[in-house]
């Protein structure tokens, strides 16, 4: 059996890599590790949205977002990677920086795991005779959860003594942590290793000297979080300044992701070690008049769709016999993860729950079909009687040429044509009646497949047109509905 190393980002747009977005991110590590070492899967999905949920489908193979939202992993399925990998012999560890994997209970099932502690909210040890300073205008800023009435981002930055220098950042310690571990473990295989970043999620906190590079000529206030609702509230100059601290962030992950795969050369890992990267979602940037992931914004009535800039998101899958720069325009999402994993690294995997993905091996290593037409990304949500909660994430369905919101921003169904228009900006529902029934019927069997609850299928078939009290999978969903 081969060694196996996940690497999961969190808010990183498929988009980063290769020049493709708007402010294209400097990622010349993962653009080297794509053109020299791995295969990429250019079809690669969210499945249950968002940190947790998508987790969860990682690391028990089956798909959630139909059935439940943020909860404990142990809640979620009798299956788990760590266990199911150590039952099979291996030593499993994980290395962390999210600040939600320990309160989900996520490392009771690994022979060990680390969290550096500190990201977003989390803190590990209050300094009270220092004040919280201001970091940016509340009302330019996600303004639920706060902590003595500052923002998250304030928040963050006193948490951490506001760290100016890179070797300060999270993405630096915790690949230094994951690349010491490579170090004491590289000869006692086979290995488990499961390394998280929470960059480049929000606060984007990378040195100023960075951000200059992606916007040298700003003077205003650092815009280093969202608002979590429309970007027309923010100037033309500040919108720009949040993309680039977004991009600097995501350049240092970048960076500090290629410490670990160079430590894997070093070692002379590749042949006997499978590598998989990947990020758990995107983030809008100013895309549909939005920043952030998610509708928590006191003003903003709208529904948020998972638009591709949330669910399109990068794989990259290398060593063993798998093939190197190569590209697959295949469908797959995270409840594959799992059994690819276990086929590439040569693993008789028993979960005590089937697998509900299924192994994207043989579309690596011999370029076959995936066994997916289509994608969809969702989020669990509760409502009354049959209508939605209001200001939901709602779902998007991805196939080869078109993607379907059947409850866009509005309310209505939506349908965009990804061939010609991949970030889904121009809705062309009224051109296309007899493709948006067509997929809309692909969605309902695609819930019905995996088992959807009578109350789910109303939510998202025929739920009534005004938006009612209810809940959904957000990350702090107690103090932001």
């Amino acid at each position: 059996m081969r060694n196996i190393v996940l690497l999961i980002t969190d808010t990183f747009r498929w988009d980063n890599l290769g020049d493709r977005a708007a402010l294209p991110v400097r990622t010349p590590e993962l653009d080297r590790f794509a053109a020299e070492r791995a295969t990429a899967l250019e079809g690669f999905y969210t499945a249950s949205f968002p940190t947790i949920p998508h987790r969860a489908d990682v690391a028990t193979g089956t798909l959630g977002w139909p059935h439940y939202g943020w909860q404990a992993i142990d809640l979620s399925s009798r299956n788990h990677v760590a266990a199911i990998l150590g039952r099979a012999g291996y030593a499993t560890q994980l290395i962390c920086d999210c600040p939600h994997l320990f309160n989900a209970r996520f490392q009771h099932a690994f022979h060990a795991a680390f969290q550096h502690r500190g990201q977003e909210g989390d803190k590990p040890l209050l300094h009270l005779n220092d004040p919280i300073p201001q970091v940016m205008p509340p009302d330019k800023t996600r303004h639920l959860p706060q902590f003595r009435g500052r923002t998250l981002a304030d928040v963050h930055a006193w948490t951490n003594h506001n760290p100016r220098y890179e070797t300060e950042m999270f993405p630096a310690q915790t690949a230094a942590t994951a690349v010491r571990w490579l170090e004491e473990n590289s000869q006692a295989g086979p290995f488990f290793l499961w390394v998280d970043f929470f960059d480049p999620h929000e606060p984007w906190n990378a040195p100023e000297y960075l951000v200059r590079r992606y916007d040298p000529d700003y003077a205003g206030t650092p815009m280093v979080h969202p608002n979590y609702g429309p970007a027309s509230d923010y100037t033309p100059d500040e919108l720009r300044n949040l993309r680039a601290h977004y991009a600097a962030e995501s350049e240092l992950v970048d960076r500090w992701l290629g410490g670990i795969l160079q430590k894997l050369d070093d070692l002379q890992l590749w042949d006997d070690t499978i590598v998989l990267v990947t990020s758990d979602h995107g983030m809008s940037l100013g895309e549909h008049n939005r920043t952030g992931k998610s509708n928590i914004h006191p003003t903003d009535p709208h529904y948020w769709p998972l638009y591709p800039e949330i669910g399109h998101v990068p794989c990259l899958v290398a060593g063993g016999g798998v093939p190197r720069g190569a590209s697959r325009n295949v469908f797959g999402s995270a409840p594959d993860i799992l059994p690819t994993l276990c086929d590439l690294a040569g693993v008789q995997a028993e979960p005590p729950v089937p697998f509900e993905g299924k192994s994207l091996a043989p579309a690596i290593l011999r370029g076959e079909p995936s066994h997916r037409e289509f994608v969809v990304t969702g989020c669990f949500a509760r409502g009354e009687g049959d209508a939605r909660p209001r200001k939901a994430c709602t779902p998007f369905l991805a196939t080869e040429r078109w993607g379907y919101a059947p409850v866009g921003a509005r309310g209505t169904q939506e349908l965009y044509d990804l061939a010609a228009d991949p970030l889904a900006a121009t809705d062309v529902a009224a051109d296309h009646p007899g493709i948006v029934a067509e997929l809309h019927e692909r969605f309902i069997a695609h819930l019905r497949q995996h088992r959807a609850s009578d109350a789910t299928l109303a939510l998202w078939h025929s739920a009534a047109d005004e938006a009612a009290r209810g809940s959904w999978a957000v990350d702090y969903p107690k103090e932001a509905l």
